[in-house]
């Protein structure tokens, strides 16, 4: 009896020791500690650093704050970055290779859909989510890249949307007539004004002059501003970038000409890196995602902005990016395998992120329908003077 006793015991044992290490291998499993990786390809130097860095930035700190709240069902984001070395085509390639050889699950990428292409197209390839925190066109997705363009995705503000805000802004203000002055070097800066102009005219607004002019090394932005100033508008309307160098060139040049007609920009020309100090700014006005000067309307946006020390509101797209992809995964219950985040993400009707609510569609893969930031600055000094939401998509 007791050579039974003894063998029973060690039975025993033996079988709670088995249970004990499956339930420590089951605990342990590779899969359920595995992270979410996000590979990140941005601009450190060059025309996009502006917008890329403070988007990066503020991302981080969003990425700690899902970190420290358990992850995403379960599975902590581990952000991997890659210098694209000012957006050159065979850096920004060999970016998304090395983060995707690096098992990222999403590639991010710049903030220009011609300069983000290469790295749009390595991951696609390979069936992995593309996102860009604030491409501003309709080309982030099927209609640039094709089929495989389902499975990318910006979370900026369509041009067409962006375009319309500041047309309706426009007309609310009580500006009837414009000029249009147009920076052909990107498609962003084309579109935005091509649906200004629509949304415009169908608020019965006249269009006074066209003109245009190219930033990035053009040297006709003073023959712009000569023949601007030579028409008489309500409101002078342009999409560029301080960062590509003609924005300064065409308010300075406008103003030292004594020309004070309000100018219009999109949420390129954010931001107060570019001012000149004489002569000073003033009667200047743009539509951004947020205010980066401590006056935006939500007191989370302007805790993030101070603790970023973002310079332009282009900073909020970062971690709203990272809201929407984090929505995704939570939607198609765990999964990252590209198609169906994709799918997951054409069916967002006004998910909530930082930056306010977020749309998309099959045939829209930018952000449409979200409330923008209406700063003016005046003496060099910005401050938020309203916002407004775009009531039409026009067509362009």
């Amino acid at each position: 009896m007791r050579g039974r006793g003894r063998l029973a015991i060690a039975a025993a044992a033996v079988l709670a020791l088995a249970l004990i290490g499956s339930a420590l291998a089951a605990n342990s499993s590779p899969s359920a500690k595995k992270p979410i990786v996000i590979g990140w390809a941005f601009d450190s130097s060059g025309p996009m650093a502006p917008f890329d860095g403070p988007a990066l930035a503020a991302a981080k700190i969003r990425i700690n704050l899902v970190n420290a709240k358990g992850g995403v069902n379960g599975r902590k984001l581990r952000l991997q970055t890659c210098d694209t070395q000012q957006n050159k085509a065979d850096v920004a390639k060999a970016c998304a290779l090395r983060l995707l050889g690096a098992k990222a699950n999403v590639i991010f990428t710049t903030c220009d859909v011609d300069l983000a292409a290469p790295v749009v197209r390595a991951a696609i390839d390979r069936g992995v989510l593309a996102v860009a925190p604030c491409i501003g066109t309709d080309q982030m997705g099927p209609k640039r890249f094709g089929a495989k363009g389902r499975l990318a995705f910006s979370f900026g503000n369509v041009a067409q949307d962006e375009g319309s805000a500041m047309a309706q802004y426009a007309w609310n203000h009580g500006w009837r007539s414009a000029d249009l002055a147009t920076d052909t070097v990107i498609v962003y800066f084309k579109n935005v004004v091509q649906a200004f102009e629509a949304r415009f005219k169908q608020l019965g607004g006249r269009i006074v002059a066209h003109e245009t002019y190219q930033s990035l090394g053009g040297n006709n932005v003073q023959n712009a501003v000569s023949r601007l100033n030579g028409e008489k508008a309500d409101v002078i309307v342009t999409s560029t970038a301080g960062a590509f160098g003609a924005l300064s060139t065409l308010v300075s040049g406008l103003r030292s000409l004594g020309n004070n007609t309000p100018i219009l920009n999109s949420w390129a020309g954010d931001g107060t890196y570019w001012l000149p100090s004489n002569p000073k700014v003033t009667n200047y006005w743009f539509v951004t995602f947020a205010s980066s000067f401590g006056d935006d309307p939500s007191a989370a946006v302007n805790k993030l902005a101070k603790q970023v020390k973002a310079g332009t509101g282009g900073f909020i797209t970062g971690p709203s990016a990272i809201d929407g992809v984090v929505t995704a995964i939570r939607r198609s219950h765990g999964s990252t395998k590209g198609i169906v985040l994709a799918r997951a993400m054409e069916k967002f009707k006004r998910v909530p992120t930082i930056s306010g609510n977020v749309s998309f569609s099959k045939s829209l893969h930018t952000v449409f329908g979200r409330r923008y930031r209406v700063i003016r600055i005046q003496n060099n000094v910005p401050q938020v003077v309203g916002t407004i939401v775009a009531k039409v998509v026009p067509k362009i």
